[in-house]
């Protein structure tokens, strides 16, 4: 008697190009589904083989537009409906992760929202990778596995043996995330000082630190419009920096991300591949975040450490 898998990896439309990769890499095939469109913009998804009894985990990414979240919660959905035996969603870039609080008076604080979704759903653990806030994983009543991608970028960066290295933060925001870096590479890190005017537009910005001479690595979780990372990669070249890099680890890349990025002072911009480029560039290169995902999966269905991956900790 042949027994099947107990581990069945989907995808919606938008994260097949990845899933693919995570599935190839836990050496099973990726399981079929199909979204039917409707002529109203309606659509409806389906499993086209039997996950009963599955430990079914099920990935998209949820940037915009909402049908990617939608999506993901009609798989889950209908997966509880088809009697799947737990139900994983693998969200590799964890959409509006960035409204995790009231910023001003009413407003949705729609992270905890989109927990609320998804458990209600009956989504029953999360992964993810490099929230842009930590406490989101508080927003859900089941067990989250949040990723580093440290874990892909601090290998690339030992390879690339910069003689004098130095990390950077865009914002002091991200100043304990550059922190992390330095602390396991050895190195120190400055912090890119910046006001705002309003949303997307950056007022001023000042350097903390000395960078002469020095070979800049800027880390992020996200790039949206790169105006903050390629305002800092310039500033940090004026200040007499040898190269300017970047780590990101969600390359959204909106409105004149690329054009920016192109006529920047980056040597490269490393991003992983848990948001689809739009387009090609010289300067950018994207590392597979597949691997990393497939071993945690391995690992959850062992009941083995997850922590125990990871270099460093953010």
């Amino acid at each position: 008697m042949i027994v099947e898998p107990l581990v069945s990896i989907f995808s919606g439309r938008e994260s097949r190009y990845l899933a693919e990769k995570i599935a190839q890499s836990f050496g099973i095939e990726l399981g079929k589904s199909i979204v039917l469109d409707f002529s109203d913009g309606e659509f409806q998804t389906s499993y086209e083989e039997n996950i009963r009894g599955r430990d079914v985990f099920i990935v998209q990414s949820t940037m915009p537009p909402a049908d990617n979240l939608l999506e993901l919660l009609m798989m889950i959905d209908a997966a509880k409906r088809a009697s799947a035996r737990k139900i994983i969603a693998v969200i590799p870039y964890f959409g509006y992760g960035r409204q995790d609080r009231k910023d001003k008076p009413r407003v949705s604080i729609a992270s905890k929202l989109k927990a609320n979704l998804l458990i209600a759903a009956g989504v029953q653990r999360l992964i993810t990778i490099d929230l842009h806030a930590d406490q989101i994983q508080g927003f859900f009543d089941v067990p989250v596995d949040h990723l580093y991608s440290s874990n892909i970028f601090v290998p690339y960066l030992r390879e690339l043996n910069l003689p004098d290295l130095i990390m950077a933060s865009p914002d002091t925001g991200g100043t304990r995330r550059a922190a992390s870096y330095a602390k396991a590479l050895n190195t120190g890190f400055v912090i890119c000082y910046k006001q705002r005017a309003k949303p997307n537009v950056i007022e001023q910005m000042q350097l903390i630190g000395d960078v002469e001479g020095k070979d800049v690595v800027l880390v992020d979780d996200i790039i949206d419009t790169a105006g903050t990372i390629t305002k800092a990669a310039n500033l940090i070249m004026d200040k007499g920096a040898n190269t300017v890099r970047a780590f990101c680890t969600h390359p959204i890349f909106s409105g004149q991300a690329y054009e920016r990025i192109t006529k920047s002072a980056f040597t490269e911009v490393i991003v992983t591949d848990t948001v689809p480029l739009k387009q090609d560039s010289d300067k950018i290169t994207v590392l597979s975040t597949a691997d990393l995902i497939a071993e945690v999966i391995k690992r959850v269905q062992n009941y083995e450490s997850i922590s125990s991956l990871f270099n460093i900790k953010q």
